[in-house]
């Protein structure tokens, strides 16, 4: 099993997939309990809600399982939101505080290390070979790290979260333009929206961002309430509110990728 999956399209937008692959080495299997076996933490069905909605975006996947190493966390293990509830680089626990891991299996710093090589880096590494390749077509191009999240879970913050999370790291990662079109579009729609509200952005978003450089990077963290069934295994797709949920997204990709285009275009 390759640690990533890449289609390239010649457009500027590279669509970042971090947490829908499910791939466990068996080795690691072995060492997960059985909460940790059940993968519940993965962003389920996020790469088939984002599927053809545009034909020209670049579409990097990470195939393995959140709980083997997280791609969206800083390789050296720093938290993205000090002071805040939340998981680290290799996860020892779920998103509800509880172990995954059975009792003295945890992965050792030497482990930590060797999973980062293996899919860690390989996945940033297409991410930047990506930005390189689209920056000698396009002078401004934008990274949409697509996220989905059970929208209740107390371990990690209070109450129902809204259904469209947009995350900028308060207004730093992208051109003011892109994240006032994305707001205004999520608001004209029928789903409740925030920024830079719980989540603001993770390590691909911050990393990446260079928006003086035309380098620009937006977290788009999505309610799994908005487009499955029921937040709980089997995980099933509801394509009844999909349906509604996918227009708002392929109108705000239409935006990036003619943001992107007219700025490169001057």
């Amino acid at each position: 099993m390759q640690p990533v999956e890449i289609k390239r399209g010649s457009g500027p937008i590279i669509l970042g997939l971090p947490h829908t692959g499910t791939f466990v080495p068996g080795e690691v299997l072995a060492k997960l309990n059985e909460r940790g076996q059940k993968l519940t933490d993965t962003d389920w069905h996020i790469d088939q809600l984002y599927e053809g909605l545009r034909d020209d975006v670049t579409i990097i996947k990470a195939t393995f399982s959140r709980y083997v190493i997280d791609a969206n966390r800083d390789p050296k293990g720093v938290s993205l939101y000090p002071g805040q509830n939340t998981t680290t680089l290799c996860p020892t626990t779920d998103f509800e505080g509880e172990s995954i891991y059975r009792e003295g299996l945890e992965p050792d710093e030497t482990e930590v290390e060797q999973r980062r090589l293996s899919f860690h880096q390989p996945y940033h590494q297409a991410i930047e070979d990506e930005i390189k390749r689209l920056k000698k077509q396009h002078a401004h191009v934008v990274i949409y790290d697509c996220h989905s999240i059970r929208s209740t879970l107390p371990f990690l913050f209070e109450g129902t979260l809204p259904d469209l999370n947009v995350g900028t790291n308060e207004g730093k990662t992208c051109a003011p333009e892109i994240e006032k079109a994305a707001i205004e579009i999520c608001n004209q729609s029928a789903f409740k929206t925030v920024l830079n509200g719980r989540f603001k952005g993770g390590w691909t978003t911050r990393h990446y961002a260079d928006p003086q450089n035309g380098v620009h990077a937006f977290q788009m963290e999505t309610a799994q309430s908005a487009y499955l069934t029921n937040e709980q295994a089997p995980w099933t797709y509801d394509e009844t509110k999909a349906e509604k949920l996918r227009p708002v997204l392929a109108q705000i990709l239409m935006m990036m990728n003619d943001f992107a285009l007219s700025q490169s275009a001057t």
